[in-house]
């Protein structure tokens, strides 16, 4: 299939419409706008439906019915409207539907800036609202990871039948790159018996609910969740080693900022400095083993575009091994190789 340069927003709304993906609910937000605006647009023409809801809180209980019904469902929007969203998030987790959740992230906290940030990845990567649950998380750096990562997303939402995120730095969904539409490795995906599809008089009424009042109840619906959070830990987790097989300063960054900080690395590895970089391509499950596949590292540094976030799974990663630094930028502020690489050098004791 020939490629086609795209607008970041755009590809992922088609990525949706090509992994079968019929219904998206959402509410205008910036700098993710292109994306419900390619959906209301193209949906239609595949017999699917748009829907702008009167907020992003109606938008993500729009979500929770379609799910509901077994179908292919999206939402998106950016940081504040993420963080609105966020009890839907957890009923549709608690009721254990499938639903794919896009987050074009921008500065904050509050309505803070439109410019790209990756200060969501605690409310990402912890559950973000009420409760014991997880969501899994893909943090493409290129456009064609986003096209990839949401085609897989949709099969993952339905093979553990949970929500699946995907989160992209403002400047991924505004910029342009050229993308090919390839179908994904399928999953054997079960029939959706559970789905509230109508009885036709043939079977009792399926109920999909997330109350119980009863703590024994509760108890044992949070531990079949975990079993399923376990399993995810266990099968999905992505990450791309760089550079790492001599490195003794180990860079950690995922999205934009990895694809900047390994412009960093070459730059160093040039100035005979073995530098390296471990980028999660899930944010969760967090690739804590590819802290064990860098023998030499003395150094390792955190760089994000936020105040530091991914840095306490990085310490956890390395359970005190090895130094771990920090170089961050936030609000809107994009970090530059030359930065990466003179905070790198401060560890090192001056440029060599």
């Amino acid at each position: 299939m020939a490629k086609v340069l795209m607008k970041g927003n755009e590809a992922i709304g088609r990525a949706a419409m090509e992994s079968g993906c019929k219904y998206f609910f959402g509410y205008p937000i910036t700098p993710q706008n292109e994306l419900p605006e390619y959906m209301s647009k193209e949906l239609p023409k595949i017999g699917g439906v748009f829907l702008q809801a009167e907020s992003e809180v109606a938008a993500i209980n729009m979500v929770y019915g379609a799910a509901g019904s077994g179908a292919r469902v999206m939402t998106s929007s950016s940081s504040p409207g993420i963080a609105l969203k966020q009890e839907g998030i957890s009923y549709i987790a608690g009721a254990e539907l499938p639903a794919v959740i896009v987050n074009i992230m921008r500065g904050g906290p509050g309505l803070g800036g439109i410019q790209p940030s990756q200060a969501d990845y605690f409310m990402s990567t912890r559950g973000g609202a009420n409760g014991d649950y997880r969501t899994p998380v893909y943090a493409p750096a290129t456009i064609q990871e986003a096209v990839d990562m949401v085609m897989e997303a949709f099969d993952v939402a339905d093979y553990y039948r949970t929500p699946v995120m995907v989160v992209a730095d403002g400047m991924i969904g505004q910029m342009m790159e050229p993308v090919e539409f390839k179908a994904p490795k399928r999953r054997e995906l079960k029939e959706k018996t559970w789905a509230t599809t109508g009885t036709n008089g043939e079977r009792k009424p399926n109920i999909i609910n997330s109350l119980f009042l009863q703590p024994q109840q509760l108890e044992d619906h949070c531990i079949r969740l975990d079993a399923k959070y376990k399993e995810i830990e266990k099968n999905e987790v992505q990450y791309e080693m760089y550079k790492t097989e001599d490195a003794e300063f180990v860079f950690v960054a995922y999205g934009t900022t990895a694809r900047i900080t390994k412009n960093t690395v070459d730059a160093l590895r040039e100035e005979g400095i073995k530098a390296g970089l471990i980028r999660p391509k899930t944010l969760w499950p967090f690739p804590f083993k590819a802290f064990n596949e860098i023998p030499n590292a003395k150094n390792i540094m955190s760089v994000e575009m936020s105040m530091g976030q991914m840095i306490e799974d990085v310490k956890l990663a390395v359970e005190g091994r090895i130094p771990v630094h920090f170089y961050g930028r936030t609000g809107g502020m994009i970090p530059t190789p030359d930065a990466i690489a003179e905070k790198a050098k401060e560890v090192l004791g001056g440029a060599r």
